[in-house]
């Protein structure tokens, strides 16, 4: 039985469409990939698992969770990895995943857990292969986490790059104004400092040199090139933007890959939602 005291989160439309877009590329992963006679095993990973299922604030019915769509994929993953910070929340999932001996639920947080439990389990040489689904409430995913995912070649991401958090809290209008412990967290989620040039833009003005915030849309393209180019994933379409009732971007939403094939197929679920507009 749940425990009582355990909340559940509630979550409104774009949080139910992020849920639609992981639940059918998890489907087409699992197809090709119980295909590949060469792949061992391929796995499921949730950085940030939660308690297994939301609330609906459109219609106050339960919604299957990430944690629980993937358990129900078929052909079915190999293995699933479920993480979360929170006590209740792992012990829930360790209650719904009760019998299914593929289920490990980890709790902790996710960068030491990925870096040093289950990313080795996932290498390339091993002939093993895994899907990642990174959905922080915040700015809570390190950059070595990123790294080492496009390093390994044999891992795929969606990542939640927390867009609003950073405006709240890092990208001032006035970056002279950038809280010293903010600007540290969000070196550790960009990297390094480079996020400066991303969200600062200087031109010349009539009385000198003037800076302004860039755009959300700028930010983002900055982040993606960084997949690119700097962890090196071959595959980073353009991210999703997700919003929230009023029409805000709370954060966008990356795939990343080594594989054409799978870019392929989330980009064109992307497309699907990209002009849905706010509901």
């Amino acid at each position: 039985m749940a425990d009582k005291s355990l909340r559940f989160d509630e979550i409104g439309y774009w949080s139910e469409v992020k849920l639609d877009i992981i639940k059918k590329y998890a489907q087409a992963y699992s197809t090709i990939m119980a295909k590949q006679k060469s792949i061992e095993a391929h796995v499921y990973i949730d950085g940030f698992a939660g308690a297994g299922r939301h609330i609906s604030k459109a219609t106050g019915e339960a919604v299957a969770g990430s944690p629980l769509n993937a358990m129900k994929i078929q052909p079915p993953f190999t293995e699933l990895h479920f993480i979360d910070l929170e006590g209740s929340r792992a012990a829930e999932l360790r209650r719904i995943a009760a019998g299914d001996r593929r289920v490990r639920v980890h709790k902790g947080d996710c960068n030491g857990i990925l870096l040093n439990e289950v990313f080795p389990r996932c290498r390339w040489s091993d002939f093993r292969r895994a899907l990642c689904l990174l959905d922080p409430y915040g700015l809570a995913v390190d950059w070595d986490v990123l790294r080492t995912a496009g390093e390994m070649k044999s891992v795929e991401i969606f990542y939640n790059f927390m867009i609003m958090d950073a405006n709240m809290n890092v990208f001032m209008h006035d970056a002279g104004k950038v809280a010293a412990a903010q600007a540290r967290r969000m070196d550790a989620v960009w990297g390094d400092d480079s996020w400066r040039s991303a969200a600062y833009t200087r031109t010349e003005g009539l009385f000198g040199e003037i800076e302004r915030k860039a755009t959300n849309e700028d930010v983002a393209e900055a982040f993606r090139l960084r997949l690119e180019h700097v962890a090196g994933f071959a595959y980073v379409p353009q991210a999703m933007p997700m919003r929230n009732s009023k029409g805000a971007v709370v954060y966008y939403l990356y795939f990343a890959s080594q594989n054409q094939t799978g870019a392929k197929i989330v980009e064109d679920i992307f497309d699907t939602y990209r002009a849905r507009g706010v509901a």
